[in-house]
């Protein structure tokens, strides 16, 4: 039955984990696939054309194994290559954006600040959203320059991130930021230690949320929710298992394959 095939999600790495665990809060009964394809993290650093051919694999690769829908669960991926995914595939395609909108209608300040990958801020898809929302605030940007691969290589360790996210942050809390989105989902697994960085009112924003409720209502108004309670969540990469293997719970395995 339809209904009971996996919903798959893809990034370069453990970041789209943030979305996993979203979705399995949101949607309990529903079962998973997420595609790992670290073997070619990091996206940010690599060009349009070779983020739109992996991102083109990754979902060949989820639709060989029967998911029903797509969630693009990178930042970077979805900013550069969730059209052409749409425009490839019939296979419902749920993507995400930063946070930019909550962040507007929030801001007290009028000032907000983007953390992300290089290719996400210089995308089309991030540029119009700024544009479209940002009317009398100003959007601070910064890159999140090596800290995916440091993600990817090590884990979250403080000792080799706090420097830098430091450098990161100061110049946009200068600025008057009340709020920092975070606009790449590994990302997601900086939150305590930029909770330590950051001053007391400052709210930090991720697109986690907003992602596992769109998914659920993409399966509602397609009639495609799963019913049943043995649900399956499964974990592919195709580079080193070790580091995504520590954001999970024991019981859950990480699986090598060759895509």
């Amino acid at each position: 039955m339809a209904n009971n095939c996996p919903i798959g999600l893809f990034d370069s790495g453990i970041g789209g984990i943030s979305i996993y665990n979203e979705i399995r809060k949101t949607l309990p009964k529903e079962s998973t696939i997420y595609l790992a394809d670290n073997l070619n993290a990091p996206y940010g650093k690599k060009s349009k054309k070779e983020i739109i051919n992996l991102s083109i694999k990754n979902t060949q690769r989820l639709i060989d194994l029967n998911c029903k829908l797509i969630v693009v669960a990178c930042n970077t991926a979805t900013t550069n290559a969730v059209e052409i995914l749409r425009d490839t595939f019939e296979i419902p395609i749920v993507g995400i954006e930063p946070s930019i909108k909550p962040a507007i209608l929030a801001t007290k300040t009028n000032h907000i600040g983007v953390l992300a990958t290089e290719k996400t801020l210089s995308s089309n898809l991030f540029l119009e959203t700024s544009n479209r929302f940002s009317d009398g605030v100003t959007i601070h940007e910064q890159i999140g320059y090596d800290l995916v691969s440091i993600i990817e290589e090590s884990g979250i360790k403080e000792g080799l991130l706090i420097d830098k996210l430091r450098k990161y942050i100061d110049p946009m809390l200068e600025k008057n930021i009340d709020n920092l989105v975070l606009g790449c989902t590994h990302y997601y697994f900086l939150k305590d230690i930029l909770e330590k960085l950051l001053p007391k009112g400052i709210k930090v924003l991720d697109s986690s949320s907003a992602v596992s409720k769109r998914v659920k209502q993409v399966l509602e108004s397609n009639n495609n929710t799963s019913e049943t309670l043995d649900t399956k969540n499964q974990f592919y990469c195709n580079g080193n298992e070790s580091v995504i293997q520590n954001f999970l719970d024991k019981e859950k395995k990480v699986n090598k394959i060759i895509f």
